[in-house]
């Protein structure tokens, strides 16, 4: 006799999000619109991605972003398909960009009534490229600011990260995953290939209490605030009770280490150190869309003293700390910060 085994339900992302539109009420479906479209891009980006050891994409672009850095030919395709999905589903009225200085406007009349504004870091972690290491999309989503049609000005940016509607990252690694999150529990969709759709594969997703990894560049140890290094050193001690020492793992991607320790519980830090007095990651496309997703998931995300999403932005490519990931590792790290914030590093 033959036992019936129930499949199970085969869910894309096209699907999900028509199914959670109810979760905002005041919305008519451009959200989940502007979703679809990221995923859109995000399929576009995958594919040359995947190819990128064949074709001319790798290498440097010849260029130097806002940021400063060189960049690769591959930041720049991502950048461009970004912009040109969501110029032309009609629902964002403007971008920012890691890779541009000043806002993007959507100029088009599909556009002009929009009322959504997208933050994104169109390919972090390109300096991993030509090594075949994860590389990501980060987004942000928020809603205007100014209800009134005609065009987007900064103060639609400068929101503070409690007022974002949609966050999410794409990371390109052995699978294409999507995950993302609307304020009601994040979601994970994988790529299959083989149909082309983002399917859902990790459903309500949340990081463990604690974890036993940390991840954080120790090469520039000896530039960290006193705090860091305690806790640094905290993690490298020997105590069974709490499981230690943890583990170090650094990919130096930030979408695949904020992945692996959402799945698996772990922290990340990227603090303040001499050379960079205020941390290098971007608060609007970087540390506040990371912030809401492992605030849904069950964990903490602080810039060593306060909370990410509660930072008031004041420019668009503001830097700051970030310490994110399991809570209770992320509540040691801030004692120690607290702590110790006025010792000499």
């Amino acid at each position: 006799m033959q036992t019936h085994v129930p499949s199970k339900r085969f869910i894309t992302l096209g699907q999900f999000i028509i199914e959670r539109q109810s979760d905002f009420p005041y919305a008519k479906g451009e959200l989940s619109r502007l979703l679809r479209d990221i995923g859109i891009a995000a399929k576009i980006v995958n594919r040359e991605v995947n190819k990128a050891g064949l074709a001319d994409i790798l290498g440097d672009h010849g260029e130097t972003n806002v940021q400063g850095e060189d960049q690769k030919k591959l930041d720049v395709y991502a950048n461009e398909q970004f912009i040109k999905a969501l110029g032309a589903g009609g629902e964002c009225i403007a971008i920012a960009s890691e890779e541009n200085e000043d806002l993007i406007a959507i100029e088009s009349k599909v556009a002009k009534n929009a009322r959504y504004v997208v933050c994104m870091d169109p390919l972090d972690g390109s300096s991993n490229i030509d090594v075949h290491v994860s590389i990501g999309t980060i987004f942000s989503i928020y809603r205007r600011k100014d209800e009134s049609d005609g065009p987007t000005n900064l103060d639609d940016f400068l929101q503070k990260g409690v007022e974002q509607v949609a966050a999410g990252y794409v990371i390109y690694g052995s699978s294409t995953m999507l995950v993302y999150t609307t304020g009601k529990g994040v979601n994970g969709f994988t790529l299959d290939p083989s149909i082309g759709e983002f399917c859902l594969s990790h459903q309500d997703m949340m990081i463990p209490k604690t974890g036993a990894i940390y991840s954080i560049n120790e090469g520039n140890f000896e530039h960290f605030p006193e705090g860091v290094k305690k806790y640094v050193r905290y993690c490298q001690e020997e105590d069974k009770s709490t499981k230690r020492p943890y583990s170090s793992r650094y990919i130096g991607s930030l979408v695949a280490d904020f992945h692996r320790n959402l799945i698996k519980g772990g922290i990340y830090i990227y603090p303040s150190t001499g050379k960079a007095p205020n941390g290098k990651l971007r608060l609007l496309y970087e540390c506040n869309p990371l912030a809401f997703i492992i605030e849904q998931a069950g964990g903490k995300a602080s810039n060593g003293f306060q909370r990410i999403l509660e930072l008031q932005p004041e420019s668009l490519h503001q830097r700051t700390p970030l310490f994110i990931g399991s809570a209770e590792m992320v509540d040691k790290a801030e004692e120690l910060m607290a702590k110790y914030s006025n010792v000499e590093a």
